[in-house]
C-alpha cells in the first residue's frame, strides 16, 4: 500500500517533518512517502526546501531593532519567505512582548534579500508577528521614510505611527513594480476596526485593552497619511487579510500583493493534491486539531484533497476537541490523539516521537481495512 504522510508541526514540540518521520518509522509494512504542509505560516519555507528550493541566509532588523538572521528559499526567480523569522514572536529577545514598538522593517529587508537574489516572483507566508505596525516597517525595509511634522523619521513599531506626517514612498525599491507578491494568508481580517489587526490579534502580542485603542488610532492615521502619497490605500485598509501579520498584509497589498489562501499556496508549491490522488491512504495532522483548525489550517487542506481524490485519510494530532461528526463531517476517517494514550501534556510533548511510533504501529496494522473505507 501507498501511504502518504502529509503533517503539519506540533508547536513546541517538533516539527512537520519530525511528526512525520515519527509516524513512518511505525509503517513498515507499507511504501511510505512524506510532503511538508504549512498553512502560509511557521513551516512555509521548509516546505519549499523539500521540494528543491535553495536556502539563502540574511541579516536583517529584528523586531525590537536588533539584528536577526532570518532564512528564505530561492528558485529560478521565485522566493518563498516567512515574516516571522524576521518580525515573529519566536525571535523577540527573551521572548518579550513589545505590542507598541515591534517593527516589521526585518520583513521588508528580507523582501529586500529576494529582490537581490533575482526573484520575480515572491510568497510571504504571515503569522505569528510580534508587530502591529501596520506594515509601516516592510514599507520603511523597501526604502519609504515615515516623517513626522519636523520631517524627521518616526521610531519604528505601531504607537509612533500617531507622529506620521508625511510618508515620502520615492525611495521605494522600484523593483517591486515589477514582482508579482502573493500573500499567503488564511486570516481574513481588515487591518482597522473590532475585526482589525490591533482588536483581535493585538492581545496575542502583549497589548492591553489600552494598547488596543492606541494601536488603531495609530495605524488609522498612519492610513490617512499614506493615502495622500498611494491613491486607494483606503480601500486596501478594508481589503480581506489587511490585518494579517500586524497589518503586514496591508504593506503587502500596498505593494500590489495578491491574496491566496496559506495552503493552498504550499500545497502547489509541494504538488500535494497529484501525491495525494496517487495514494491509497492519507495521514495529516498538526499539534492541536480543533475548531480553529476547520477554518482553514492545513489539515484540513489535506484532508479536502483526500476527500477530492476518493482517498480515505487519518488525522493524527496532539490532542482534540472534534466531536466524532466533526471529525467524519470533515473527511476524517479516523482520529489518533497522543493524548488518549499520554494525558500529561508535558511528557506527551517530550515522548512525541515514541507516541508517534505507537500510533503507527496501530495504523500499519489496519491500513489495509482504512484503505477500504473500513474504520477499525
Amino acid at each position: 500500500m501507498r501511504i502518504l504522510i502529509a503533517t503539519d508541526k506540533f508547536k513546541g514540540s517538533l516539527t512537520g517533518p519530525e511528526v512525520a518521520d515519527a509516524l513512518a518509522s511505525g509503517l513498515t509494512d507499507h511504501e511510505v512517502e512524506t510532503v511538508p504542509v504549512a498553512d502560509g505560516g511557521e513551516g512555509t519555507v521548509d516546505a519549499a526546501l523539500a521540494v528543491g528550493f535553495t536556502e539563502r541566509r540574511v541579516s536583517v532588523t529584528g523586531p525590537t531593532g536588533e539584528s536577526v538572521a532570518a532564512r528564505f528559499a530561492v528558485n529560478g526567480g521565485e522566493a518563498v519567505i516567512e515574516m516571522a523569522a524576521a518580525s515573529g514572536l519566536d525571535v523577540l529577545p527573551d521572548g518579550t512582548p513589545a505590542p507598541l514598538t515591534a517593527t516589521s522593517r526585518g520583513t521588508g529587508e528580507l523582501i529586500a534579500a529576494a529582490l537581490d537574489a533575482g526573484s520575480t516572483r515572491i510568497v510571504i507566508g504571515v503569522g505569528g508577528s510580534a508587530n502591529t505596525d501596520g506594515g509601516a516597517g516592510v514599507l520603511a525595509g523597501l526604502g519609504a521614510r515615515l516623517l513626522d511634522a519636523d520631517g524627521a523619521e518616526i521610531p519604528d513599531g505601531g504607537a509612533a505611527l500617531a507622529d506620521v506626517a508625511d510618508v515620502d514612498v520615492s525611495g521605494l525599491d522600484p523593483r517591486v513594480h515589477d514582482t508579482e507578491i502573493v500573500l499567503a494568508a488564511d486570516v481574513d481580517n481588515p487591518l482597522l476596526g473590532e475585526r482589525g489587526a490591533a482588536a483581535v490579534f493585538g492581545p496575542q502580542k502583549g497589548a492591553s485593552d489600552e494598547d488596543v485603542a492606541t494601536l488603531d488610532a495609530a495605524l488609522a492615521h498612519f492610513v490617512d497619511v499614506l493615502s495622500a502619497a498611494v491613491p486607494g490605500v483606503q480601500d486596501l485598509a478594508e481589503a480581506a487579510a489587511a490585518g494579517a501579520a500586524g497589518g503586514v498584509g496591508f504593506a503587502a497589498l500596498v505593494l500590489g500583493a495578491h491574496r491566496e489562501p496559506g495552503t493552498a499556496v504550499v500545497q502547489k508549491l509541494t504538488d500535494l493534491p497529484a501525491k495525494v490522488a496517487d495514494a491509497d491512504l492519507v495521514i495529516t495532522g498538526e499539534g492541536s486539531l480543533d475548531e480553529q483548525s476547520l477554518g482553514g489550517k492545513a489539515p484540513i487542506g489535506v484532508a479536502n484533497a483526500a476527500v477530492d481524490a476518493g482517498v480515505p485519510v487519518i488525522a493524527v494530532c496532539g490532542r482534540t476537541t472534534l466531536s466524532d461528526e466533526a471529525a467524519r463531517d470533515a473527511g476524517f476517517a479516523a482520529v489518533y490523539a497522543l493524548s488518549d494514550l499520554e494525558s500529561d501534556v508535558a511528557k506527551s510533548m517530550s515522548g512525541a516521537s515514541e507516541l508517534l511510533h505507537r500510533i503507527g504501529t496501530t495504523i500499519n496494522a489496519h491500513a489495509e481495512a482504512f484503505a477500504e473505507g473500513a474504520t477499525p
